[in-house]
């Protein structure tokens, strides 16, 4: 790969200390400064619209996506997952990981590839892990842009009951059921009128069963989902971040309730929040030169 080279490269492994096995794909200048894109509950790296990244790599950025630990073809933990009861009762197990963890992956995943530091986006879940980094080890975030996330208290930032819901329905068994599945949840969370939106949930829903070898991983979500429980409150953290911070949410959010976003700039120092029309929860290939745009007005000149 040259050095001005914009192309996503392929999948890529980094063998991390504590055991974790990382998937990354990079996209963009090698030698451009580098922003970590991270996903959200159960999202593969491939989540992300080409458009988005392209953006993103056209503005000078070497784009990192890696897949979160129990997700896409990053390994998972070893642990017995919770059962749906767990989950609704927000018992996470004692031995189940919780977000500081995915957030100390990424920060040795850094470590790995020779990265004293980067900006960081993350989506819902993984703006959560985005603010744990950011408040772990603020030496290694740049920026932070944190994309229809919370801050894990409970009077905010909740999902609609209509949502938990339609998470209860049984792990599909084939392509067409997991697309079916996928396209059904997404008209739910996300915003149907944007255009081409659910051509792109299908095509996502089918690379991703490929890409998983033919599965959905359903106990790496129920880790995922005891994980952020596990984590609760995280405003004590919140506060302690110093990087330029940009909390981006929809006005139309039945996954992450807007009042999240509006917790988490109220939290974190000197933070600045767009609610953004129409957006629900959902990135898609219409919306993404709007949201480039404000992820590159945040980076320090």
């Amino acid at each position: 790969m040259s050095g001005m080279s914009t192309e996503p490269s392929e999948d890529r492994f980094a063998q991390l200390p504590g055991g974790m096995r990382i998937c990354w794909r990079a996209q963009g200048p090698e030698h451009g400064q580098p922003l970590l894109l991270l996903n959200g509950l159960a999202m593969q790296l491939i989540s992300w619209p080409a458009r988005l990244v392209q953006g993103l790599a056209d503005a000078g950025l070497r784009v990192i996506m890696p897949d979160n630990r129990d997700a896409g073809l990053s390994s998972g933990a070893s642990t017995p997952p919770p059962g749906r009861l767990r989950q609704l009762l927000a018992l996470a197990p004692g031995d189940n990981y919780g977000l500081e963890d995915m957030a100390d992956d990424m920060a040795a995943l850094l470590d790995q590839l020779g990265l004293d530091a980067a900006h960081v986006v993350g989506m819902s879940m993984g703006g959560m892990i985005a603010q744990c980094l950011a408040a772990r080890h603020p030496a290694r975030v740049l920026s932070l842009c944190s994309i229809f996330s919370t801050t894990g208290r409970r009077t905010v930032g909740q999902p609609a009951p209509s949502t938990i819901l339609r998470m209860l329905k049984p792990v599909p068994r084939s392509a067409e059921e997991a697309v079916g599945q996928y396209v059904e949840f997404m008209r739910h969370i996300g915003n149907a009128a944007e255009p081409g939106a659910e051509q792109e949930w299908a095509d996502y829903a089918l690379r991703a069963w490929q890409r998983a070898g033919g599965r959905v991983n359903a106990e790496g979500t129920a880790r995922q989902i005891a994980a952020i429980q596990k984590s609760g409150d995280r405003s004590a953290q919140l506060r302690g971040i110093r990087a330029p911070t940009l909390v981006l949410h929809g006005d139309r959010d039945l996954m992450v309730a807007p009042s999240g976003g509006r917790a988490t700039a109220q939290l974190i120092p000197g933070a600045r929040l767009r609610i953004l029309p129409g957006l629900a929860h959902q990135i898609v290939a219409a919306r993404s030169p709007e949201l480039v745009d404000l992820i590159v007005q945040n980076l320090p000149r």
